[in-house]
This record gives C-alpha cells, structure tokens and sequence, in this order.
C-alpha cells in the first residue's frame, strides 16, 4: 500500500501562513515535500519565510492578498494557479484576537469598542469564508481536494474574556460541518472540509492575556491554563503539523466535518 499520509507535490495554500502557527505548518508541509504558497499582507514577513523554507530545500511561493477583500484572494488565485496550476487543499489560517475585543479590568463588555469586535469577527470568520468560496471553486472544479479551517478552544468550551474571537471560531465550528455535507452532496464525495483547534500556544495575539508584558511572567490565565493542561505545557507551533498532514493526507480520506483538538488534554480535563 503506497504511503497514507504522502503530501508529496500537493499544492496547498495557506492563509495566515506568516503568521506564528501558520509559518510552522508552511516549513513543516514543505519538509514533507509539498508545494506551499504562502498567503498573507506583510511582504518582508512573506520574503522571511520563503526565503527560510527555500534554504532547506522546499518549495514555496509567497503571494498578497487580504482575506477580506475577495477580489484580492481571487488575483491571488490567479497567481497561484499560474504557477503551480492547481490547489489541492486550503489552510484557512487566518484569525486572531485584539485587545480592544476582549474583556478585562480596564474594559467591561459594555465597553467593548464595535469596530474592534467587528474587526476580530471578520477576520476569523468571514476571512475563512471568502477564502473558501475563491480557492473551493477550484477543488468543486476538479471535484476533490482538502479544506483545513483553524477553530479554537474558545470554540469548544467558551472561554472567559475573549468574547468576539470565541464566537466568531464557534462559528467557525458550524462552518466546517456545514461545508462538509454541502460540499459532498452538492459537488463530489472526495471533497473533503475539517478543523483542527489548537490549545494554547504563545503567539502575538494572545501573549498579552498569558505573560505580564512588563516581566513575561505568567499572568493568573496563564498559569490557570497550565493547571488544566494536563501535558503541562502550552503548544509548540511545530505540535499542529502532524495532525494537519493527516487530515490533509489520504491517511483522513474517510474523515470529514470533525473538529480536532490540538490541545494537551485541555479539553478533557474537568479540573478535578
């Protein structure tokens, strides 16, 4: 039997891929043999990483585009398809949170600011959206192909304080079990649409709620989360590329419309 979980010369593009957790999937694919093209605004962040992923031997290409504006992720197909000539799976890796958005003891939930909300909900979910609508057509064309969309633990169990970015990746729950039973009974079976939702790992978003800005210690949630993480640890970037290649991968070819956590057993861990 030929090799389950071989991303050999597979064409997957990821958004967000600049990004801290999104850069690790880009090096850890491409060390697996896949070509990657890169998504996202900061052209010197993109330079960074191709350059990186290049000098180790993998194939990548960077390209802009904003994931709200879907005439950009449509010229940024175009690109991509020129290049490679097709996609055979989307990471929707875009997302994040603002401080402005989340609750704390400067910023009640009554005062949480519209645009900032606004802002944090667009970017993770109707970033997702826009994103499948422009790259799905290509595997609705071709009639097969992988959607990989990034929940959260605030999907899963809500958490306190981060309002806005927890519903909008809840919504990013319902997302991915919906597009799974459109895509097969409208388009193919061998399309195939899941999530993975990452514990809690150190990325820019988030390291103001878990280290003190001033010293980098551990703030009360971030000890908090290590209490109910019963690996102990937060996420390294490199934990996810494991389960993506799977779910990328003909390993996952019966597997579709699930949300994986990746997450040390937070999620199972009652407290007691």
């Amino acid at each position: 039997m030929d090799n389950l979980f071989d991303l050999q010369d597979k064409v997957i593009v990821i958004t967000g891929g600049t990004g801290v957790l999104g850069s690790a999937m880009a090096k850890g694919l491409a060390a697996m043999g896949a070509k990657i093209a890169v998504i996202g605004r900061s052209a010197e962040r993109r330079d960074q990483l191709v350059d990186e992923i290049h000098r180790t031997g993998g194939t990548v290409i960077g390209v802009q585009a904003d994931v709200l504006v879907k005439e950009s992720l449509i010229q940024a197909r175009d690109e991509i398809l020129g290049h490679y000539g097709t996609v055979d799976a989307l990471i929707n890796g875009a997302g994040g949170n603002l401080k402005g958005a989340t609750t704390s003891a400067e910023l009640s939930f009554f005062g949480l600011p519209e645009t900032d909300l606004s802002q944090v909900i667009q970017l993770n979910f109707m970033g997702t959206l826009l994103a499948t609508q422009v790259f799905g057509e290509v595997l609705m064309e071709k009639e097969q192909g992988v959607i990989l969309n990034v929940s959260s633990m605030a999907a899963i169990q809500p958490l306190t304080n981060v309002v806005g970015y927890g519903a909008a990746k809840a919504a990013i729950n319902n997302l991915t079990q919906w597009l799974a039973v459109h895509m097969n009974l409208h388009y193919s079976p061998h399309i195939r649409v899941n999530a993975i939702a990452p514990g809690f790992f150190l990325t820019e978003q988030n390291r103001f709620l878990l280290t003190d800005e001033k010293d980098g210690n551990l703030t009360e949630r971030g000890q908090t989360i290590l209490a109910h993480t019963p690996m102990k640890r937060f996420g390294e970037p490199s934990d996810l590329v494991g389960t993506i290649a799977w779910l990328i991968s003909d390993a996952s070819r019966f597997v579709t419309g699930i949300v994986v956590p990746v997450d040390g057993g937070f999620s199972a861990f009652s407290g007691v």
